[in-house]
């Protein structure tokens, strides 16, 4: 079983990571992003790295394979908003949703295909992980299926940052945000909301 110092759920480019990868430079590293075009961009921005993996399966709380969603590199240009390339999702809605007068999205905008879902179990299984210092997750509305499917028994993860502005819809914050942050209480984390879109957990007493 392996120690790993970071492991990412929605990892992008890497563009944005690229501090946490010299602060765990002697560390494994996971970094798992389904989208294709971000992949390639991930692979270049951590080509110096031999102490990082990639996982290019999309995490939920089943495995089974179902179709993904993403903006298409040319409806990013045409938007004109380069952050959209970081809204993939397992829901359609949840990219047209975001929609308003800047940012005019359609559905002839987003690209399907099907994909490979594992499970946080399946993500330990395969890559032998015993222990994590950072899990980073951020994956547009699924963070609550992962967290809730996370057996804390099983695993000791010292530091969780999440985010939260999407747990219960698009943009909507409610009753599964308090179950997760319950469980999380009851594992002994403290959470923190460290700013508007975005929670820490802290476990406590793991020693």
């Amino acid at each position: 079983m392996n120690n790993f110092g970071l492991v990412v759920i929605g990892a992008h480019s890497g563009v944005w990571l690229k501090s946490l990868f010299e602060d765990y430079q002697n560390q494994n590293i996971l970094l798992v992003e389904p989208v294709p075009y971000n992949i390639s961009l991930l692979k270049e921005n951590t080509a110096k790295y031999n102490n990082i993996k990639i996982e290019t399966s999309a995490l939920s709380d089943k495995n089974e394979i179902k179709k993904f969603y993403y903006v298409k590199p040319t409806a990013i240009e045409k938007l004109g908003k380069h952050w959209a390339s970081g809204i993939g999702s397992f829901d359609k809605h949840h990219i047209l949703n975001h929609k308003n007068k800047r940012f005019k999205i359609e559905n002839s905008d987003i690209e399907e295909i099907e994909l490979q879902y594992l499970t946080f179990a399946d993500l330990i299984n395969k890559y032998s992980i015993k222990s994590v210092d950072m899990l980073q997750i951020d994956v547009e509305g699924a963070e609550f299926e992962i967290l809730n499917s996370i057996d804390f028994k099983k695993i000791l993860i010292k530091k969780i940052i999440f985010e939260f502005k999407h747990f219960d819809g698009t943009f909507k914050e409610g009753s599964k945000l308090k179950l997760i942050k319950d469980k999380l209480t009851n594992f002994n984390y403290l959470t923190t909301e460290i700013d508007k879109e975005n929670i820490l957990a802290e476990k406590i007493n793991y020693l």
